[in-house]
């Protein structure tokens, strides 16, 4: 089970048909608030976190979600590039940070990867493994 929290409705919804096509099970959140209330947080395989989002943005929500135990991978996604943006997610437990727009060519892959380390290819990215 893959969830993915994204306050952009437009965004959760293509990502949630890519995975999906893919064959991938996903459980979609519209805030980090709404992931932690959540009382299945502990089941993901892996999470797709957004970077920016009102509220809890995705490095809080990262370091919360380790602070509860949840040790599923998380691939962050962001539309705004930031330099020190892989060093900061790789403290909170950060898998991954891919940019947006061009998600389609590397999350499945990096997903994949998460869930299955053994096998995985590098999918490409702004920020490496932690």
């Amino acid at each position: 089970m893959i969830y993915i929290v994204d306050d952009d409705y437009d965004v959760l919804s293509s990502l949630r048909f890519l995975l999906e096509t893919e064959g991938f099970e996903v459980r979609t959140f519209r805030s980090g608030s709404a992931l932690l209330g959540s009382s299945t947080r502990h089941d993901a395989d892996c999470l797709v976190v957004d970077y920016k989002m009102a509220g809890i943005d995705g490095l809080e929500l990262a370091e919360r979600l380790r602070g509860l135990d949840v040790s599923a991978p998380i691939v962050m996604i962001t539309g705004f590039p930031d330099e020190n943006i892989a060093s900061k997610a790789s403290s909170v437990g950060v898998r991954q940070v891919l940019l947006k727009p061009n998600l389609e060519d590397n999350l499945v892959e990096c997903v994949r990867n998460a869930i299955n380390p053994a096998s995985a290819t590098n999918p490409g990215s702004t920020a490496g493994q932690p």
